[in-house]
């Protein structure tokens, strides 16, 4: 089960830029998700495994409430890359449609627009995340 804590948004709207397109997102109230908005923004190269991308931002945060199995959508920090992760769809590691991390991660957000979008992109090279303008 996906322990997202509250996502009420409420200072904490993000937005991802992957190329050309922007996924906007809302950060939960974990401290991970805390640390991760104070450090914005964050850049890094994009890589797959399965239907997930994550890049490394080069922060070593807290890490809180961690588990391997996510729901799509979920934006997560992965410790031991020192990434963040948006899940789309299934890993190599799923057991069934749900994706799952290669090992546990913090749930730190979520996109608020259609995860699957990320299937369709081709360029994964500096990805952005910052604060949403207020």
């Amino acid at each position: 089960m996906t322990q997202t804590g509250s996502a009420n948004g409420v200072g904490r709207g993000i937005a991802i830029r992957i190329g050309e397109k922007v996924f906007p997102a809302v950060l939960n109230d974990s401290v991970t998700a805390g640390q991760v908005f104070d450090a914005l923004p964050l850049c890094g190269d994009g890589h797959r495994w399965g239907d997930e991308i994550y890049f490394a931002v080069g922060v070593d945060l807290d890490t809180e409430n961690l588990q391997e199995e996510v729901e799509i959508g979920d934006i997560a920090y992965w410790r031991p890359g020192r990434a963040l992760c948006l899940f789309y769809g299934r890993t190599p590691a799923s057991a069934s449609e749900l994706p799952r991390a290669a090992s546990p991660v913090t749930v730190i957000g979520t996109l608020s627009a259609d995860a699957c979008a990320l299937a369709a992109l081709t360029d994964l090279n500096n990805i952005r995340v910052a604060k949403q303008p207020s």
